[in-house]
């Protein structure tokens, strides 16, 4: 029995399931890995500002317009479309429990249609004024000039995504936690898992199969179950191609 019939009878005989999921398993929708060789951690800019810098709270706050510029042209994807990825953890939901917690913003997971997600850190459709509250798309937020203004009160709307320097979303990291617990399989796809406190939750799970499906090796590798270091599309195309036969 080779490695992908294995994973199809381990999600098989799974009753309840999370997938952990990180930029790997996006970047066949056109979403770049920020933390690759040439992400957006690694670019060199011309005024010599770190992306990190500016992706956090305080130069938010000091530095808007060009805190938007950057994440409106570097971090905001909105053609991007779910892949056959995110399309089979949706489909998994038809007769089994399926929860995802994921370290992306680009809302993927919620277009394929899963129902149970949790985005520790937060997502780019969902953005708020900061001084009325009222809710925005992120269409709104792409399209506005500038920093964009709440049509309501004037007020600065601020994308519903965690920055640096702040705390992730207690409500969302228990939800999170809890669903590991909970769950008799956790599938870990597309992240190197080295990204605190998020990479820890994996300590949290007491069930029976553990799988690591991400194109390089990680420091967990020696607990799993199943380790298959490719590409995630590529995973489901030869279990799929498994099943013909």
């Amino acid at each position: 029995m080779d490695k992908y019939q294995i994973l199809s009878n381990m999600i098989n005989h799974s009753r309840k399931i999370v997938f952990f999921t990180g930029a790997g398993i996006s970047v066949p929708s056109g979403i770049p890995d920020f933390r690759s060789a040439d992400g957006l951690y690694n670019e060199q800019r011309e005024d010599k500002i770190r992306p990190e810098d500016i992706i956090s709270h305080s130069f938010y706050v000091s530095h808007k317009e060009l805190f938007y510029s950057f994440y409106k042209n570097k971090m905001m994807y909105l053609d991007a479309k779910p892949n056959a990825a995110h399309k089979w953890i949706a489909d998994l939901q038809k007769d089994k429990q399926v929860s995802v917690v994921t370290q992306n913003i680009d809302g993927l997971h919620t277009l394929a249609g899963s129902k149970e997600v949790y985005e520790i850190h937060g997502s780019i459709h969902r953005n708020y004024c900061e001084k009325c509250h009222k809710f925005f798309d992120a269409k709104y937020v792409h399209d506005a000039n500038g920093v964009p203004k709440c049509d309501k009160c004037g007020g600065d709307i601020k994308p519903d995504v965690v920055l640096y320097e702040e705390g992730l979303d207690e409500e969302v990291i228990n939800g999170a936690i809890h669903a590991i617990m909970q769950a008799d399989t956790l599938v870990v796809i597309g992240t190197s898992l080295t990204v605190y406190p998020a990479a820890g939750f994996i300590r949290y799970f007491r069930g029976s199969c553990l799988i690591l499906l991400n194109k390089s090796t990680t420091s967990y590798d020696n607990m799993a179950d199943l380790v298959i270091n490719e590409d995630i599309v590529k995973i489901i195309e030869k279990m799929n191609e498994e099943k013909k036969y």
